[in-house]
C-alpha cells in the first residue's frame, strides 16, 4: 500500500479562521456544534480555507486545480505502493482510478499511468460518483482481473473534496460536509499467487428507495454534497444482514473477524455499525482514529483504515471485514484472509 496527503489542517483552527465567519448568521450555533462533534481533529487540503476562500470558484476553476493537485499525489501514492510491492509500473496489467472530486479527459488514470511509465497495453478502468464506498467495488474488479489473467493490478483512490467547499447556506447539510470532508490518496497493489491477505468475497446492498438520502450534484460552483441525516437509520436496517450474509458463506461469524475497516461517514454512523454487530468499541479504534487524524476522505478512507490495520500494535488482522457506504443507498463488504 502506499497513501498519501495534501497539507494538515487542525479541525478548530478551521473553524476559527474560515467556517466561523462563513457562518455568521442564524446557523453559527449550529455549524460550530457539528464541526466539536464530527469526530475530526486534524484533516489534510489541497486547498486551505485560511489560504484560499474556493466558495465562489467557477467548476472550470475548480477542475483545472484538480488535476494540478491529484497528479502529483496520485503518483506518489501509487509509486510508493509498486516500491513496497518490488514492481515496476510497467508489470502492472490493470490499473483502476477512483475519484468522484473531479473529472478532466484524458483522465486521471491515464496521466498517471504516463507519469508512471506504465506499458502501453495496460488495462485503465476509471470509477466515478461511486463516492465513499468506491475503493470497495475497485478492489473487487481489480481481484477479479488478477485471479483471471495472472497478473498485478493496482487500485489508486483520490479525493480532493477541499475543491468543494460551498457559498454559505443555512442548510445542516452542507454544514456537516464542510466539517467532516478532507483529502487524501492511498494505492493498493494486488498481486497473483501471493502468500499473505487475500480477497475473499464481496458483497453489496442498494436501496434504491433512499437514493435521496446521499446525493452529489456537479452546479456551477463546484459539486453540492447532499447529507440525509437518515442515512444511519438505513445502514442499521441492512448492515447485520449484509456482515452476516458475506462471514456465512465462507463459515465464519463475528467473533472470527479481528479486524473491522468501518468507513467512518461520521461518528453516528460508526455507533450504528457498532451497535447493530454488537462489537466491542475497541474494534472501531482504527475507523475512530482515522476520522480523528484524517477526517472523511471519500472513497480513500477505508483503505486508510486498512492500512492502520496492517500497523497496529499485534500485527495484521488474520480476518478482516472491510465496509463502507455510499450514494444510492449503497452497502459494501469485503472479506479479506490472511
Amino acid at each position: 500500500m502506499g497513501v498519501t496527503f495534501p497539507g494538515e489542517m487542525r479541525q478548530d483552527e478551521v473553524w476559527a479562521g474560515f467556517f466561523a465567519r462563513h457562518y455568521n448568521g442564524s446557523r453559527r450555533g449550529l455549524a460550530k456544534r457539528i464541526f466539536a462533534n464530527s469526530g475530526v481533529v486534524s484533516r489534510h487540503g489541497a486547498v486551505n480555507p485560511l489560504v484560499e476562500d474556493a466558495s465562489s470558484w467557477s467548476t472550470a476553476r475548480r477542475m483545472d486545480r484538480y488535476l494540478t493537485e491529484a497528479l502529483p499525489l496520485g503518483k506518489d501514492a501509487v509509486g510508493s505502493a509498486l516500491d513496497a510491492a518490488g514492481l515496476r509500473p510497467d508489470e502492472i496489467g490493470l490499473f483502476v482510478v477512483c475519484s468522484c472530486t473531479g473529472y478532466a479527459t484524458p483522465g486521471l488514470d491515464i496521466l498517471l499511468a504516463r507519469d508512471l511509465g506504465m506499458a502501453a497495453d495496460t488495462q485503465r478502468l476509471f470509477v466515478g460518483h461511486m463516492g465513499c464506498y468506491a475503493a470497495l467495488p475497485g478492489l473487487g474488479a481489480a481481484s477479479d482481473y488478477v485471479a483471471s489473467r495472472g497478473r498485478p493490478a493496482v487500485l489508486l483512490c483520490l479525493e480532493l473534496t477541499s475543491l468543494h467547499v460551498q457559498p454559505p447556506s443555512d442548510d445542516p447539510q452542507q454544514i456537516v460536509a464542510h466539517a467532516l470532508f478532507s483529502d487524501a490518496a492511498a494505492a493498493l497493489v494486488l498481486v497473483p499467487d501471493a502468500t499473505g491477505v487475500q480477497v475473499a468475497d464481496i458483497a453489496a446492498v442498494t436501496d434504491t428507495a433512499t437514493a435521496d438520502h446521499m446525493t452529489w450534484d456537479v452546479t456551477d460552483l463546484g459539486f453540492r454534497m447532499g447529507l440525509s441525516p437518515k442515512v444511519p437509520d438505513v445502514l442499521s436496517i441492512y448492515v447485520g444482514d449484509l456482515v452476516g450474509g458475506l462471514l456465512a458463506r465462507h463459515g465464519l461469524t463475528l467473533s472470527d473477524v479481528d479486524g473491522w475497516a468501518v468507513h467512518p461517514g461520521g461518528p453516528r454512523i460508526l455507533d450504528v455499525v457498532r451497535d447493530r454487530l454488537e462489537l466491542p468499541e475497541a474494534a472501531l479504534a482504527e475507523s475512530r482514529g482515522t476520522l480523528a487524524a484524517h477526517g472523511n476522505c471519500s472513497s480513500p478512507t477505508v483503505l486508510l483504515i486498512l492500512d492502520a490495520l496492517r500497523r497496529r500494535a499485534g500485527g495484521q488482522p488474520r480476518t478482516t471485514v472491510m465496509l463502507a457506504f455510499g450514494p444510492g443507498l449503497t452497502l459494501y463488504g469485503v472479506l479479506l484472509r490472511g
